[in-house]
């Protein structure tokens, strides 16, 4: 890179001969953006592709906003499969209001397809490809404004980055989550993560129905049958407080979806209603010019963190938000993280550790309900501007609360946790950061000795063959898994649940790389610096002892620095896993997950 170019600030590409008050008679220009193509005959080919793509006459050519609709659709995933289907309503509704939609889809990757295998490599850098392809159409087709409807974990953050990027008025509409699947041999409701935690149970030969009645004659291959042939019964997001529903519901207490978007399942008829609503809701925004970067502060994030505390909600938040902030200029560290988790109450019992799912949390008042609580208490900041043109507060005001009888949502001062679940360490073993879930079921410290594993597949064969022992404590290290060495920082579910469903209560997981939302135990990941750039991860050795500690915030190896320094003298870095496609370009890009891994940061 020439050095005259990397010496510039970072900026996104503007248009300055688009004034920011372009009005037509003493009315704000909703089609301030297309008028550059669509008014007089300085671009007649573009006006032609347009009559040829439907714009009906020259008064609509003219004068009709133009509306982009981008969802992260696609047929192979139940979190993305219906997402044509609402961009659809969106577009009905738009056309109503006498505008122009033009529907176009981003590429997805599903989480739970690719887990514990080599396509999860791909599925973080999709978050820069579909802020990459939706900021491309934004611009390039010089789009008035912008409606988002994602559905799986990437795709929040991703649309999010789109928008401070383009920084058009915009909106985004979740997909909405699963319907809750249910076990007629286990005999309870389950889900996705039900199928990799009886994974566990099934290797370690302890996966049994009930013993209370009934028939349990069926051997545990029926009963693994029966988990994944009812898992997920149709459309939406994984159903308990995993990524997907944690990035919803923290974009929602930003302030750029709809009140109550992030709890609205997604099969529903409000999920419809949503998606019409939008339409009134993105003129508004046209009119008043209320634009992601007025949204995007540093309120918003730390709404976001409060809410994703209270919920029990993913550690894959910490660099979803980090990426976010980055992306709209605001400074958001890891430190802002444990400063919140620090004064927020964890309240829900919600799955991954808790009995409920986000459906359950709809039918007792949804993410409103627990906003509205949390305004009131003075813990949330409800005076925070939104996409509605109301305050966050004004948003929840006509919602009902939580009901008095619901058992999902604990009072402030009878929580499962007294402070959040999210726990930033640092120490030796990782100087620039952690991220830890720790709820405080498994209590709040463990020390053991380390089992080494160089990559996550050597850790799943290990548990495959029940190479993992009970008994004396074990912290199993998995490494050379962050956003260059994995390269993608892979999700680890298949391994910690599996871990989980063996009962191996022994054993705590630290990695460079990352847990999936529906991951629990004693985890630790988000490791920095990665052992792929000489991280002192890098130079663990099987029976060395490691202690974390969520009292002291601290993830420490017990050797000495000098100790540390000299194996990293001798440590060589390894071959790079990817030098050319699309994760040998990500490979070279990408910064560190403490930092986001975020790609535009060179």
């Amino acid at each position: 890179m020439d050095d005259k170019y990397a010496q510039e600030e970072p900026r996104f590409l503007s248009f300055p001969h688009l004034p920011e008050d372009a009005s037509r008679d003493g009315k704000p220009a909703l089609n301030k953006y297309s008028t550059t193509l669509t008014k007089g005959h300085d671009f007649p080919g573009a006006q032609a592709m347009l009559y040829a793509a439907g714009v009906p006459d020259k008064q609509t050519m003219e004068t009709a906003p133009h509306i982009g609709i981008a969802s992260v659709w696609w047929e192979g995933n139940p979190c993305n499969m219906h997402l044509l289907d609402l961009g659809r309503e969106v577009k009905k509704a738009i056309v109503n209001q006498g505008m122009l939609g033009w529907q176009y889809n981003t590429i997805g990757v599903s989480d739970a397809i690719t887990m514990g295998g080599e396509g999860m490599r791909f599925s973080l850098q999709t978050r820069e490809i579909i802020a990459d392809s939706i900021e491309t159409v934004t611009c390039a087709q010089f789009h008035d404004a912008c409606i988002t409807i994602p559905g799986c974990d990437k795709n929040m953050p991703g649309c999010v980055m789109a928008m401070a990027r383009h920084n058009r008025p915009s909106l985004m509409i979740y997909g909405g989550s699963i319907d809750k699947g249910y076990s007629t041999l286990l005999r309870k409701p389950i889900n996705v993560a039900t199928c990799y935690e009886a994974f566990g149970a099934y290797t370690y030969d302890t996966l049994k129905q009930p013993q209370d009645g009934g028939d349990t004659s069926k051997n545990k291959d029926e009963i693994m049958d029966d988990i994944v042939r009812h898992a997920c019964p149709g459309a939406g997001a994984c159903g308990g407080m995993y990524t997907a529903n944690t990035m919803a519901s923290a974009i929602e207490t930003m302030g750029l979806t709809l009140p109550g978007s992030s709890s609205t399942p997604a099969t529903s008829p409000a999920k419809m209603r949503e998606c019409m609503k939008a339409a009134d809701t993105i003129r508004l925004c046209m009119e008043r010019n209320i634009k992601p970067l007025q949204l995007l502060t540093r309120r918003s994030f730390e709404n976001a963190m409060v809410i994703t505390m209270a919920l029990g909600g993913s550690t894959n938040a910490v660099l979803h938000f980090l990426a976010m902030a980055v992306t709209a200029h605001v400074d958001l560290t890891l430190d802002d993280f444990q400063r919140v988790s620090n004064k927020i109450p964890f309240i829900a019992d919600l799955h991954p550790s808790g009995k409920y799912y986000m459906a359950d949390l709809y039918e007792v008042g949804g993410v409103p309900a627990v906003q509205k609580l949390l305004i009131a208490a003075g813990l949330l900041d409800g005076d925070i501007p939104t996409v509605t043109g109301r305050t966050l507060a004004e948003n929840v005001a006509s919602f009902p609360s939580l009901q008095q009888d619901q058992v999902i949502i604990r009072p402030l001062s009878n929580p499962i946790k007294g402070t959040g679940h999210i726990q930033i360490l640092k120490g030796n073993l990782a100087p620039m950061g952690a991220v830890a879930k720790i709820t405080g079921k498994e209590g709040l410290s463990f020390t053991g000795k380390a089992m080494v594993f160089n990559k996550e597949h050597e850790l799943n064969t290990a548990l495959n063959e029940s190479r993992i022992p009970r008994g004396e404590n074990l912290v199993l290290v998995v490494r050379y898994e962050g956003p260059k060495g994995g390269p993608g920082m892979p999700e680890q579910l298949k391994a910690s649940a599996a871990i989980m469903g063996a009962k191996l209560t022994n054993i705590a997981l630290i990695t460079d790389g990352r847990y999936s939302g529906a991951s629990h135990g004693f985890i630790v990941g988000h490791i920095c610096p990665e052992a792929a750039v000489g991280g002192p991860i890098a130079i663990v050795r099987d029976g060395d002892i490691i202690t974390i500690s969520a009292e002291t915030n601290e993830l420490s190896l017990n050797i000495t620095d000098e100790k540390i320094q000299e194996r990293l003298t001798v440590w060589t870095p390894p071959r790079r896993p990817a030098t050319r496609g699309v994760l040998g370009k990500y490979t070279y890009l990408v910064g560190d997950a403490s930092h986001g891994a975020v790609t535009d940061l060179f």
